[in-house]
């Protein structure tokens, strides 16, 4: 059997804030006894910024991966050389994130996952084995959120926005039959929402000339990156949420709940380098041939057969209701 190297944190959903340590354990299972000349533990974060060639020019697109942007890079000695016995080992460690002897003017931003933005925190345990052996390595992911000092304290009341989608509102072609023969969607929904709660309003079909196929609610991210000059903005989809099937009844309040990804959204971000907003918008699909023939089209791309509302939604982090009453 093999010598191998395993990484175990001690919490099972990897989420620490700067201020707390980094704690778990470097598993070792060998079949026999293995001389290293000292275990090491590297902490690092960054910022990984890139553009794709679709969304830059000719030139930019040569240069498309922008230089990372350091947040963390820490070394500690877990071990000094020695010996690891056979069987499992497990070596404890203990890391802290943010260094209290050092300037904490670095902004330790939420971990995130995008298409051209990604926000990353590693841990890596090398065990040096010397030249004429193969260093033994490690490495996991662990999930960085704000600390609590930093929370905003709930409730946080959402920001609701009315909103109304007609023919008139539409900034892209529709069918002639609903250009003429007119439709009425209302409600509201939240453009403030906190990462803990789900975003959520209310919408209205109060009139159509068409049946309705579906009701889709998309959430979406905003990617902006500062390459040279310019400012390089992608938007994308996150994920599809459908609240209503079929042609709904007329005048019926319909709910809007949406539960956020974790990974796949952060708080709003505007640093100078680059950007993280997120908007959400109402999609209404309308039953006619051409979207027959047409199931599989982009979300993104407006339709002669769909109507849509697209706001702007700012995302925060704020501390659960129940511990803020309990500190309070």
């Amino acid at each position: 059997m093999s010598t191998k190297i395993d990484l175990s944190l001690s919490r099972p959903n990897r989420i620490y804030r700067p201020s707390e340590p980094l704690e778990g354990k470097i598993l070792v299972k060998s079949a026999s006894s293995i001389s290293h000349y000292g275990i090491r533990m590297a902490i690092n974060g960054s910022v990984n910024l890139q553009v794709r060639g679709g969304s830059a020019g000719v030139i930019e697109s040569f240069y498309g991966v922008v230089k990372p942007i350091t947040i963390l890079s820490r070394t500690l000695e877990i071990r000094p050389s020695g010996k690891i016995v056979s069987g499992t080992t497990e070596i404890p460690f203990s890391i802290t994130l943010r260094n209290p002897k050092e300037d904490n003017s670095e902004r330790f931003y939420e971990t995130f996952h995008g298409t051209n933005i990604s926000i990353q925190y590693l841990a890596t345990v090398d065990i040096m084995r010397g030249y004429l052996h193969k260093s033994l390595s490690a490495t996991v992911e662990f999930i960085v959120e704000s600390d609590k000092a930093d929370l905003l304290n709930p409730p946080i009341s959402p920001e609701m926005v009315i909103f109304y989608i007609t023919q008139d509102t539409q900034r892209h072609p529709i069918l002639p039959e609903l250009k003429s023969g007119g439709f009425r969607i209302t409600g509201r929904i939240s453009t403030q929402c906190s990462m803990l709660e789900p975003l959520s309003g209310e919408l209205t079909v109060e009139a159509s000339v068409l049946p309705i196929c579906s009701i889709d609610i998309h959430l979406l991210r905003v990617e902006s990156v500062l390459l040279g000059e310019k400012i390089i903005t992608e938007t994308s989809l996150i994920q599809t949420t459908q609240i209503a099937d079929g042609d709904v009844c007329r005048n019926m309040t319909l709910p809007i709940y949406v539960v956020l990804p974790r990974l796949l959204t952060c708080p709003t971000v505007l640093a100078g380098p680059f950007s993280i907003e997120f908007k959400v918008a109402i999609v209404i699909f309308f039953q006619s041939e051409l979207s027959r023939l047409h199931p599989k089209s982009d979300p993104l791309t407006p339709r002669l057969w769909m109507a849509m509302e697209t706001l702007p939604l700012e995302l925060v982090r704020a501390r659960p209701y129940a511990s803020w009453t309990v500190e309070s």
